[in-house]
């Protein structure tokens, strides 16, 4: 009786002995290039295996000789990306602009692939990932070196309030795409019917008053607004270091 084969214990692609290509042109860097592709023009929804399949002028069952599922080819993409996010060197001598860099570094990779911070939190064990893996360790020394008594809870505090934001305005960079005009255009026709909707809340009004200014330059305006959370979110990392 031949033996039984056993399923995969750890449903992630990093748990998986790679292939060898079966044909020159086709490899999973070149299906996780073109997937980054997708998804960085149409969205996660429109990335299918079929639909990549067809791209790479390559047969579904090719691709899964590669990558088992959709949910893999999520894990490779947020891995592949994550390379471009920089961390400074541990023995930097200022941690909290050491940490504001790579703050901002990971919004910049965020709104160049609008699609990660949705899926990092969802892409199964995407932080097994070489990549991934490198990035927190050059965090976790980085913290470790600065003397947090608790590096992995401000690693957390940092990653989740950088996540947040960049989930909450890729999706507003995504809205204004789809709409065919610049933000400044956007913001510009939006403003009108915000200030009116908020002219019954007497906190609410008075704040939409005073955003007049942030229809020329919408761009500068969330500049601004992620720098003030970093800022709160570092003064309180700040608090944790000991005297």
């Amino acid at each position: 009786m031949a033996a039984r084969t056993e399923p995969n214990p750890i449903p992630s692609v990093w748990a998986r002995q790679r292939r060898e290509p079966d044909q020159p042109s086709l490899s999973r860097d070149a299906i996780v290039r073109e997937a980054i592709a997708v998804l960085d023009t149409d969205g996660i929804e429109a990335l299918s295996m079929r639909k990549l399949g067809a791209r790479l002028n390559a047969g579904a069952t090719s691709l899964y000789r590669h990558v088992a599922t959709k949910d893999e080819l999520m894990e490779l993409a947020v891995d592949e990306v994550a390379a471009e996010i920089q961390v400074p060197p541990a023995d930097s001598p200022d941690w909290r602009a050491a940490a504001a860099e790579t703050a901002h570094s990971f919004r910049a990779t965020a709104l160049r692939h609008p699609w990660l911070s949705t899926v990092m939190g969802q892409a199964g064990l995407a932080y097994l990932g070489p990549n991934l893996m490198a990035l927190n360790e050059r965090l976790a020394a980085l913290f470790v070196g600065t003397g947090f008594p608790d590096p992995e809870g401000a690693i957390s505090a940092l990653l989740a309030y950088v996540i947040g934001m960049s989930t909450t305005e890729a999706a507003w960079l995504t809205t204004v795409a789809r709409s065919g005009q610049t933000e400044t255009e956007f913001v510009a026709h939006l403003l009108p019917a915000a200030q009116q909707a908020a002219a019954d809340h007497t906190n609410l009004a008075a704040s939409y008053a005073s955003t007049d200014a942030a229809a020329t330059d919408p761009a500068r305006q969330r500049d601004a607004k992620f720098d003030y959370g970093l800022d709160v979110v570092l003064d309180g990392l700040a608090q944790r270091l000991p005297r």
